[in-house]
């Protein structure tokens, strides 16, 4: 690809994340849910190349060549940085080269993942070619980030955050430490949108049943107390949530959170145990889910039996990534986990063994150097 004599490259590393349980709330007056989730970002990862020169205009190519990957103005990486362009009044040709590793639609965040690093590596860039004399804040990254898509901000923290709102909400959380796992990209693809849709037509089946039982003669009609949204929801029929779904999340987040401080008799690891046991046996105990796996698996039973499998091979947690089609499963320790991907790759499934990665980590490796 013709570049038109681009003066300097930036190259950046692309992390993935997985979704720790993913809470589906509300449905929302502007078409979003309310969603509940912890980000954690791991150690996969595409490659981005961002090239300025004289000129103007954006161009995006994929260096894989994989028809999924949009090459015009769709494509987050070319929505960010002509955002970026006008924020700082860059005027400059930019090349985006996107080399894909990681799966595409595949509930890794990797389309939003290439969208951030296409905006660190570009303002690099344009830095060291003296094309701009300031620097975007922090809050106007986040801004940008968020116009682009909801999952776009948690690659702006990186290690263990929690996303609430649309998911565009992210708050720094204490890191997880190192946790081994294994993570299978099916050949299937799960279209977002669809998965959505399918939760709301399943809350509605469900809401519709209460609401013929609540009918019957000498049936009970279900009540709720409550204050503040639980009982704004539970009236007029408008909750649109499984009872006890916030619970167990604040559960979960309970649990987290007793673990990382390490309290005692609160999941804090036994003498001579690791921190990523403990961590894999507070996820069993506090029934951490992804909801999308209750519409998911009905569609593509397919990834119920990978999810199978993965437990069989020994993982000690197992669950869906965002809306899939991705699975992961985290495990004791690094050897267990290569041993349990060379078991699945003999399956014929297509499974790769890595690691969550800290904030520091994340940030301490995005920068390719020498390129």
């Amino acid at each position: 690809m013709a570049y038109n004599s681009p003066s300097m490259t930036v190259a950046v590393r692309s992390f993935a994340k997985i979704n720790l349980g993913l809470y589906i709330g509300a449905a929302r007056a502007d078409g979003y849910h309310d969603l509940r989730t912890v980000y954690q970002t791991i150690a996969l990862h595409d490659v981005i190349r961002v090239s300025v020169g004289s000129g103007r205009g954006i161009e995006i190519a994929c260096k894989n060549k994989d028809p999924r990957v949009p090459l015009d103005s769709s494509n987050t990486c070319y929505r960010i940085a002509e955002l970026v362009l006008d924020e700082l009044g860059a005027k400059s040709r930019v090349c985006v080269e996107i080399e894909k590793r990681l799966p595409v639609r595949g509930g890794l965040g990797a389309a939003s993942s290439n969208a951030v690093a296409t905006m660190i590596a570009l303002e690099l860039v344009l830095k060291k070619t003296r094309a701009i004399k300031k620097k975007l804040s922090g809050p106007t990254r986040l801004r940008i980030a968020a116009e682009v898509g909801s999952d776009l901000p948690l690659f702006l923290v990186g290690g263990t955050s929690l996303g609430v709102g649309r998911g565009e909400e992210v708050y720094p959380l204490p890191d997880l430490p190192f946790v081994p796992m294994v993570v299978v990209v099916p050949e299937v693809g799960v279209s977002t949108a669809q998965a959505f849709a399918d939760w709301d037509a399943l809350i509605q089946r469900e809401k519709a049943a209460e609401l013929s039982s609540a009918g019957r003669p000498g049936a009970a009609v279900p009540t709720r107390t409550g204050t503040g949204e639980d009982a704004r929801r539970s009236t007029d029929g408008e909750r649109l949530t499984r009872p006890g779904a916030s619970d167990r999340l604040f559960e979960v987040g309970c649990a987290l959170s007793a673990w990382l401080s390490g309290s005692p008799n609160t999941g804090a690891p036994a003498k001579g145990g690791s921190r990523a046991g403990s961590l894999l046996l507070d996820l069993v105990r506090t029934g951490i889910e992804n909801d999308f796996e209750k519409v998911v698996f009905p569609q593509y039973p397919e990834l119920r039996d990978i999810k199978g499998a993965l437990e069989r091979a020994g993982a000690r947690y197992t669950s869906l990534s965002g809306s899939g089609s991705t699975l992961y499963g985290l495990f004791r320790s690094p050897a267990d986990a290569a041993k349990a991907a060379s078991r699945l790759r003999k399956q014929g499934v297509r499974a790769e063994a890595t690691s969550t990665l800290t904030r520091q980590q994340y940030w301490g490796k995005l920068l390719i150097a020498g390129r």
